[in-house]
């Protein structure tokens, strides 16, 4: 193994050890030393991967947006009708048996009040990940009214930056809650919002 490969791998597993602490406890109440342990990685080596702690957030998120992305498409790309895809979609931010759903997993959920003060590089990141993944829902919605699996909408990008901030309110009410009950309801009304009458 090349020792960049190595150097590669470390680095992921700086970045997967720090997704794991930062979305149950946040960014700012997790220290390097704390990640550094959970990685297996020697304390002193953590600035030859990131710059700073910033720089590592940035990491951080750059990859979960791209691994997020590469999911959606990985759903929008698969067989059945837009709508079958729309509703997958919205139906896995919800927990189930053996899974947690979108909204336990979300770094836009935990971070994005959090990052939004702390770091404007942070904050362009996930806001440039949560525009990416509104587009490609307003292209499911086009693609739905293409195929006639969702009614026709005037105007696609809006009503998906809607139905977006719809699950996003639904899954901080739910972390608040402790209760499904408020992501159960946006995935109600979205069912009904996208039905053919």
């Amino acid at each position: 193994m090349t020792e960049q490969k190595k150097s590669d791998q470390t680095r992921q597993k700086i970045l997967t050890a720090g997704r794991s602490l930062i979305s149950k406890h946040g960014f700012g109440a997790v220290g390097l030393a704390r990640i550094l342990k959970e990685s297996d990685v020697p304390k002193g080596s953590f600035y030859y991967y990131f710059p700073s702690k910033d720089g590592f957030g940035q990491a951080l998120l750059h990859d979960y947006v791209a691994d997020y992305l590469a999911r959606i498409d990985t759903l929008c790309s698969g067989a059945g009708s837009a709508h079958d895809k729309l509703t997958a979609f919205w139906s896995a931010w919800l927990a189930h048996a053996h899974s947690e759903g979108i909204a336990n997993q979300c770094l836009v959920v935990k971070l994005g009040a959090e990052v939004a003060d702390l770091s404007d590089d942070m904050r362009r990141i996930l806001n440039d990940g949560v525009a990416e993944l509104v587009t490609r829902i307003a292209d499911l919605l086009v693609a739905g009214a293409n195929d006639g699996s969702v009614p026709p909408i005037s105007d696609p990008r809006a009503t998906a930056q809607m139905l977006y901030a719809k699950f996003l309110g639904a899954a901080i009410l739910s972390k608040l809650s402790q209760d499904q009950i408020p992501l159960q309801q946006a995935l109600s009304e979205t069912t009904d919002f996208l039905a053919i009458r």
